[in-house]
């Protein structure tokens, strides 16, 4: 209890999936992204800047409509054209954030970014990974406040893992690792949180073909009720039918064109808000969780 009133006052603590989100980190599309290389980058195509606009100002104003703070980054005309997708260069806990150590190079000088945002907000630093480590935010996913599980993969070795077990140990937080599948290889963005998303403490919508078998076997010990999402919106979606942002439990933003997802979640008790993300989502890898680093839940 102490350490909830401590968070609550303090405007930081995230170690949750799906309570209330109140403050959350998030960057617009800037001029790198919209004039980035998609061989670069590993974008699927050029991206159309006006489109991009519309689709994150439609994200954003959802997320506004919750009430959270949004935290914005500044934007120092550095190149950062994956700057948008805010979860994966830090994560926040009860005792402050953690800096992360990104696995795509060309992502690495976002942590700074995320360093700056938390020093101008008064948010403590609790830590960071260092080299050889590496970790992504969107390979950790908080079962609750003292569960956290990590993808080993691509973007997350086991370096970091270690390092980052070591921060959360006094926290009292077990990390439980899993290995990712190869999917489509190095070049492609596959995040744990591709395969899983929490929609509440006792309810997760899971990609079953590529979930990691002790994973599944993790969810259902703990009681927790897994939705499938259907191959072929996943296969359309390339992945994003996944990627949904809880902004409270069972209340859920993705984005649109998976409408046998949303019944489904529909169906388990869920209300979801959809936008559009053809443009700016499918293109770029990265979905609406991808585009917030909560930094507050309560």
């Amino acid at each position: 209890m102490n350490e909830l009133r401590k968070t609550a006052i303090g405007g930081y603590g995230a170690q949750d999936m799906v309570a209330p989100l109140r403050r959350v980190i998030m960057h617009r599309p800037n001029s790198a992204m919209t004039g980035a290389d998609p061989a670069i980058w590993h974008y699927a195509a050029a991206l159309d800047g006006a489109a991009l606009a519309a689709q994150y100002e439609a994200f954003a104003a959802l997320v506004a409509a919750t009430g959270a703070e949004i935290l914005w980054t500044d934007d120092a005309g550095d190149g950062l054209a994956d700057a948008v997708f805010t979860h994966d260069p830090s994560l926040v806990t009860a005792a402050g954030a953690v800096l992360l150590n990104m696995g795509k190079a060309l992502r690495q000088p976002e942590v700074a970014l995320h360093d700056r945002t938390y020093r101008r907000h008064g948010i403590p630093i609790l830590g960071r990974i260092a080299d050889p480590g590496r970790v992504e935010g969107g390979d950790c996913v908080w079962l609750d406040r003292d569960t956290l599980t990590v993808g080993r993969g691509f973007r997350t070795n086991q370096a970091g893992i270690d390092q980052l077990a070591a921060l959360l140990e006094p926290l009292g937080v077990e990390v439980v690792a899993f290995d990712l599948p190869m999917w489509e290889g190095e070049a492609a963005c596959l995040h744990l949180m591709s395969l899983i998303s929490l929609l509440d403490q006792d309810l997760a919508l899971i990609y079953r073909p590529l979930l990691p078998v002790a994973l599944y076997q993790l969810l259902i010990a703990r009681g927790v009720t897994p939705v499938e999402a259907p191959v072929d919106e996943f296969a359309a979606t390339k992945g994003l039918c996944l990627n949904i942002l809880a902004v409270a439990p069972r209340h859920g933003v993705m984005i649109d064109g998976a409408p046998e997802t949303v019944r489904r979640l529909v169906d388990a008790g869920c209300r979801i808000d959809t936008f559009p993300g053809d443009a700016i989502c499918i293109p770029c890898e990265g979905g609406p969780t991808c585009m917030t680093r909560p930094v507050l839940r309560s």
